[in-house]
């Protein structure tokens, strides 16, 4: 497969708006089940079609059926479609099967806002593409550019990239050039536009995109039907207390708890964890491994707690999420709609919580207003709340302990690598919290409701 130096006019797929990513054969089906559309009706070829039925993608979504075929036609597309859409295989099977057409080295280039994003992209592709043989590089910060580089050199097929680690090979690795590229796609790509690059991208997608056929399933910022929303009105001091109520009412199910702050989602990781309750962290300020490590436990149900930052809330295809708890409330509301579509994917129920205090309560009106609803009030028991006041108080003071470790860690001389943060045995302090769990977080708690997550 020889690299094209030539340029050609390159056939974009836009992704973006209020939506993200990935379940199929889920989301307006009956209206599909209607046209009785299949993939091969869409126009997929054989081979493609063989691996969708392999994937269990039954019949194709809303939003695939509307952008395949004018994809397939060599149009540019902009897609908008809500969340748990299908958006990935919308993009994907178009350009697979313009690979399988006429193959070539660095055929298409997608832009993502987030790493992880940009793994579980690759993830997809290699799926689908994995009888044709398809080449795919994940070009993210966080990880050696130098390894980065020799990747890129034998030349892959698809590129997946964050914008900021795609400029630095642009400029700085030898040979890299993306000037054969058939098909350009942003997903995700009004997150993309919040970004600092959002000049450079703007300037691509003024460049790239000729008529574009506009493909949109969803025209409102919406959320599923099946996701029970509440809220949860709390003084700001109780917050921990309140979540840990939750937590211990709703045993057994899996959570993605929403942090505005990296500082937090670590903080309140280290509190739960005193108290015996399996949580791990996810944000910003952890090393690429530790990142992925963190999200594969979770995804294995090895924990049952996700303690993140928005950096989880985009595009990620996490089956098993059972209630997602909005912490801290998200400033933008878009990003609600974000968060919640974590849970109840693929037409199965979920719950959302979103904790609201005496200083947001303006923003949670925003959010009502945009999605059109007025939520419930989560019921809960104060006097029940109150009790556990003592011991997260303990909790909270240990985990406070620990922080201040692992920043005393951080500014030493390189003898560890400091980054034990999301392990399970970040400190030896948690073994002095009254009940909690001195190893892994399980049951091992004194009274006040027993924790039944899964490890």
């Amino acid at each position: 497969m020889a690299e094209e130096s030539e340029k050609q006019n390159t056939s974009e797929v836009l992704e973006g708006s209020s939506s993200d990513e990935d379940e199929h054969n889920a989301n307006g089906e009956s209206e599909e089940e209607k046209a009785a559309k299949t993939f091969k009706d869409l126009g997929v070829t054989e081979v493609l079609c063989e691996a969708c039925d392999q994937l269990g993608w039954k019949s194709p979504t809303k939003i695939q059926v509307e952008a395949i075929p004018v994809a397939l036609q060599g149009k540019d597309v902009i897609g908008l479609a809500e969340t748990g859409s299908g958006k990935t295989g919308a993009f994907a099977l178009p350009i697979l099967q313009s690979l399988l057409a006429s193959p070539q080295r660095l055929h298409t280039l997608v832009l993502t806002p987030t790493r992880e994003l940009a793994f579980q992209i690759s993830e997809q592709f290699e799926a689908l593409g994995s009888s044709i043989g398809v080449k795919c590089a994940v070009v993210v910060g966080g990880i050696d550019m130098m390894s980065q580089s020799l990747v890129l050199a034998k030349k892959p097929h698809i590129v997946i990239a964050t914008p900021g680690r795609l400029i630095d090979h642009l400029e700085n690795t030898k040979g890299f050039s993306l000037r054969a590229l058939k098909f350009l796609v942003m997903d995700e790509a009004d997150r993309i536009l919040n970004m600092d690059f959002e000049t450079e991208v703007q300037k691509l997608q003024r460049a790239a995109l000729k008529d574009p056929v506009k493909c949109a399933v969803s025209t409102k910022y919406s959320t599923v039907e099946k996701l029970q929303q509440y809220y949860i009105f709390i003084p700001s001091k109780y917050k921990d207390c309140y979540l840990v109520s939750i937590l211990n009412e709703l045993a057994g199910n899996s959570f993605i708890i929403f942090c505005s702050t990296c500082n937090n989602a670590q903080r309140v990781a280290l509190m739960l964890r005193n108290l015996g309750i399996t949580a791990i962290p996810l944000h910003g300020q952890m090393s690429q491994n530790k990142r992925l490590g963190a999200l594969n436990k979770f995804k294995s149900k090895s924990r049952s707690v996700l303690l993140a930052t928005d950096v989880a809330s985009r595009g990620l295809d996490i089956p098993h999420v059972d209630c997602v708890i909005n912490y801290d409330i998200p400033t933008h509301s878009k990003d609600y709609i974000h968060r919640v579509g974590r849970t109840a994917r693929a037409g199965r129920s979920g719950k959302s919580v979103t904790f609201v205090t005496q200083y947001n309560v303006e923003l949670f009106q925003r959010i009502e207003t945009l999605i059109g609803k007025k939520l419930p009030a989560f019921p809960t028991q104060e006097e029940e709340v109150m009790m556990l006041v003592e011991r997260v108080s303990e909790a909270q003071r240990f985990a406070r302990l620990e922080m201040k470790e692992q920043g005393e860690k951080r500014k030493r001389p390189k003898g560890g690598d400091g980054e034990d943060d999301d392990t399970e045995q970040s400190s030896g302090v948690r073994k002095k919290v009254k009940g909690g769990s001195g190893g892994r977080g399980g049951g091992g708690r004194k009274g006040g409701g027993a924790w039944r997550g899964g490890r």
